[in-house]
């Protein structure tokens, strides 16, 4: 993981505290998933099922207050007890945005992956390109171990003001007769085309029966909506006369769907046990995350040390070793009121959990410090009651309740 020190901290005047009601990072981040287009009417997505990917370059952190305000490296702030300096103040997202997903389309449910480009005269293609783009720009695109042997046509569409591209896992004929007017209309410009060469599987290959005893992994692993598997994408963008390129100096941008989600449908393994540990009846179980047995390879609850990280004891002493356990310093529970949020801050040192009871949120998941493998993106993902996504270190968080409904969360984790 890379530290980034081209993120800059806003140093806080002593004795005052941010105004979180102005220009708060995760409204703002909202905004732009409320702003995201689909290809067809909203009735062909299972909306709870959406998961939104936003690249970011950039975060403006909050730093600490107090007498350690001088400290603006985040990987040597190690007051425990100041909070403000976990704070997002702000973010740039970069010009690509993804979207996947459920669509329901004929008598089947298949997966669609959305990928958008931001128009205008200050994205990096539009300068490489002199800004003379054009109605259509061109997408290199692979998908996990699958690429195009084409570069994929990219139209402009106006309503977003952006390039878009919807890809739909479908492979049988007359896909635009299955379509509303709206659908086809996308698909006549070339905005929506099926590509179940690239984009794999359906609904159904994760239905209940036939799943007892089986270890998730390695059920339609292609599958581009897995319920446990990250989606890895590659791609670079081109004009469509491919003379100017935005490749991130041809070495490709890389992003994943990575959020660790699991509850009643995202789950391990699943079985029934009569008489359970010597009771009676029957008892259905559902593994969530395991360190042990069929799933000892995964390792999802372990921790690899960074050196500004704090191991389990509170030391920095630990030779970057691998905690091979998630340590938990408390436990909360919190009613989330109407259009609250907690908002967009990282964590340094800790895992968390947070489970919801009930209702549902959306929640947010990116990172502070870059992954090796992936771009820093902000994923989004619908948190619904029975459901929780783990946090590892590193990552920045947060959860917005939309809804006018209190919700219930059960949070837990490792002091940060």
């Amino acid at each position: 993981m890379q530290i980034l020190h081209t993120d800059s901290i806003f140093q806080v005047p002593p004795g005052t505290s941010p105004d979180y009601n102005r220009g708060n990072s995760l409204l703002k981040l909202m905004g732009l998933m409320e702003r995201t287009q689909l290809a067809a009417e909203r009735e062909f997505y299972l909306t709870e099922h959406l998961q939104y990917l936003f690249p970011y370059d950039f975060l403006e952190l909050y730093g600490p207050a107090g007498s350690d305000g001088n400290i603006t490296a985040p990987e040597q702030q190690d007051n425990k007890e100041d909070f403000q300096k976990q704070n997002i103040r702000d973010f740039r997202a970069t010009d690509t945005s993804l979207l996947r997903g459920w669509v329901a389309v004929g008598d089947t449910v298949i997966p669609f992956v959305r990928i958008s480009y931001r128009s205008g005269p200050d994205s990096l293609l539009s300068q490489a390109a002199n800004h003379n783009l054009g109605a259509n720009i061109k997408l290199y695109l692979r998908v996990g171990n699958l690429q195009t042997s084409q570069y994929i046509v990219v139209p402009y569409n106006e309503v977003s003001d952006s390039y878009a591209v919807e890809l739909w896992g479908f492979s049988g004929p007359n896909l635009r007769n299955l379509l509303d007017a709206k659908g086809r209309d996308a698909f006549d410009r070339g905005e929506l085309i099926a590509r179940g060469d690239l984009i794999k599987g359906t609904l159904a290959d994760f239905n209940r029966n036939g799943l007892d005893n089986r270890n998730m992994f390695d059920v339609s692993p292609d599958n581009s909506m897995h319920p446990i598997k990250p989606l890895h994408l590659e791609l670079a963008w081109t004009s469509n006369d491919e003379s100017a390129w935005d490749s991130k100096s041809g070495a490709n941008y890389q992003y994943e769907f990575s959020m660790i989600l699991r509850g009643w449908d995202n789950f391990l393994g699943v079985g029934i046990s009569p008489n359970p540990h010597g009771g009676v009846g029957f008892l259905e179980f559902r593994n969530l995350l395991s360190n042990y047995f069929a799933y000892s390879n995964s390792r999802e609850l372990e921790r690899k040390l960074e050196p500004w990280n704090f191991d389990a004891h509170g030391r920095k002493d630990h030779n970057n070793i691998t905690e091979k356990f998630m340590a938990v310093d408390y436990m909360d529970l919190h009613i989330m009121k109407p259009n609250c949020g907690i908002g967009l801050h990282r964590h340094r040192d800790n895992q968390e959990i947070f489970l919801m009871m009930e209702g549902s949120g959306f929640m947010v998941v990116g990172d502070w410090a870059k992954p090796d493998n992936r771009e820093r993106c902000f994923e989004i993902r619908t948190l619904r009651a029975g459901h929780f996504a783990m946090l590892k270190g590193g990552n920045l968080h947060g959860l917005m309740n939309p809804s006018d409904e209190d919700l219930s969360l059960f949070m837990f984790g490792g002091y940060d």
